[in-house]
């Protein structure tokens, strides 16, 4: 039987929660136990206002490579574009931590941020980012910004949180104080912050967990994946720029979850894909391999997005299965704690054998810290607690994440990608 949602449950409107359960059992073979809720719509897939109602993100592929899947690309937002592939420095709570908005423009040249929904409505505060107009004017940044739906923060409140099909109650990390996440109270959220690209609220699970245990939470992600869907298509943008929304794949490291919830979200026709859920503690080839599980469903024409990922030799091997889009604190976090990322690998400053090394940080480098400041500055910076350390090094690390991805795409263009990603993965898993 052909995996998709008939014709008949996408352009009604259900009010018999049975009726609309004998459907769901017909097209699919199984009870997908759909709540009685006051609002039926939330139980179905409502694709006929998406063009309606907003302007469409495009995406366009311009050049692939013949020996891997990896691709370049182009996301079109009415904040700019976006190459692909692209790395997404994280700007937890509005900012990427000791960097100034100058730096990540001039300097980094990065074209897109993140940001995070739990933590900016814990603080500032929804209302407060609003009142300022959005994001973009609170922070400064001119450019696209997509956030995390908070989920990730959410489920890691493990003895914070309680998970209902209605949504997560959870107290704050902050305060103590108590909340809940719904699906469409998250589309409200990220509506009023203003993001060109929000996600799904969905259930990250932990690694390792029971396959029953992954199979419960894959069921509750995609019923409210089809109710936080149909909240953004009955909602507006609340600025003048136009917002799109990714659903998210699930499933832990069971491929045959993996694969049911790929057709699931391919068969949303949403703008976008996120691979959500990896990168949680499982060994690196088990994500490499449901990457590819999940790559082989996913639309070829709707950029996809590898969530929380990773270390440089992580962004290459999923640029070589066809990811377009990263994020991941690790070049800020890790240069906070004195680890600088480079073509020939990994350097600590910390290490004494830095002490008196006073050649520049990164001589093939492509921002002003790279040149102008010795390793042995550095390492003094570092040692001694000093906030320009942090700064430096960030600047640094973020850099060279997206010079990575601009010779990425140099590569694929030339067509010689992947011989390039092997000679650099023996280089970069280096220590120094």
């Amino acid at each position: 039987m052909e995996n998709k949602i008939s014709a008949n449950i996408i352009n009604l409107v259900f009010t018999d929660v049975k009726l609309l359960n004998k459907i769901y059992i017909a097209q699919f073979g199984v009870n997908y136990s759909f709540a009685t809720t006051d609002n039926l719509q939330t139980n179905v897939i409502n694709k006929n206002s998406v063009s309606l109602r907003r302007k469409i993100m495009k995406f366009n592929i311009s050049h692939k490579d013949l020996s891997s899947a990896a691709r370049c690309g182009k996301i079109c937002t009415d904040h700019g574009d976006i190459e692909t592939p692209v790395f997404m420095p994280v700007g937890t709570a509005g900012t990427v931590k000791a960097v100034h908005i100058t730096e990540l423009k001039s300097e980094i040249d990065a074209k897109i941020i993140l940001g995070n929904t739990y933590h900016l409505y814990l603080r500032p505060g929804v209302e407060i980012i609003h009142k300022a107009g959005g994001l973009h004017k609170f922070n400064g940044w001119d450019r696209p910004i997509l956030t995390d739906s908070g989920g990730f923060q959410v489920f890691s409140l493990a003895d914070n949180r309680k998970l209902t099909e209605e949504g997560a109650v959870f107290k704050s990390h902050i305060d103590g104080s108590k909340h809940i996440f719904t699906p469409e109270n998250v589309v409200d959220i990220q509506r009023k912050i203003g993001s060109d690209i929000m996600m799904a609220f969905d259930e990250c699970t932990p690694y390792p967990c029971e396959k029953q245990y992954a199979s419960k939470s894959l069921d509750l992600t995609h019923k409210w994946l089809i109710r936080g869907w149909n909240h953004f298509n009955n909602t507006s943008s609340v600025y003048e720029h136009s917002q799109t929304f990714f659903p998210i794949v699930q499933g832990s490291v069971y491929e045959d979850l993996r694969r049911d919830s790929a057709k699931f979200i391919a068969d949303i026709g949403a703008e976008g894909n996120a691979i959500g859920g990896l990168s949680v503690g499982e060994p690196a080839q088990m994500m490499y391999d449901m990457i590819d599980v999940v790559n082989e469903i996913l639309p070829q024409d709707k950029p996809r997005y590898l969530m929380g990922v990773g270390t440089p030799a992580n962004l290459l091997e999923g640029i070589a299965r066809g990811i377009d889009m990263f994020d991941c604190v690790m070049p800020t976090r890790n240069a906070r704690n004195g680890m600088l990322f480079t073509e020939d690998g990994t350097i600590n400053i910390k290490n004494k054998k830095w002490e008196d090394d006073f050649s520049s940080i990164d001589p093939d480098g492509h921002t002003f810290v790279d040149t102008f400041y010795s390793k042995a500055y550095l390492r003094h910076l570092i040692i001694s607690g000093e906030l320009l350390g942090a700064q430096i090094a960030s600047i640094h690390n973020l850099g060279f994440y997206i010079r990575l991805m601009k010779n990425a795409r140099l590569h694929i263009k030339n067509g010689d990608f992947n011989s390039w990603k092997n000679s650099m993965l023996q280089k970069l898993n280096n220590r120094l």
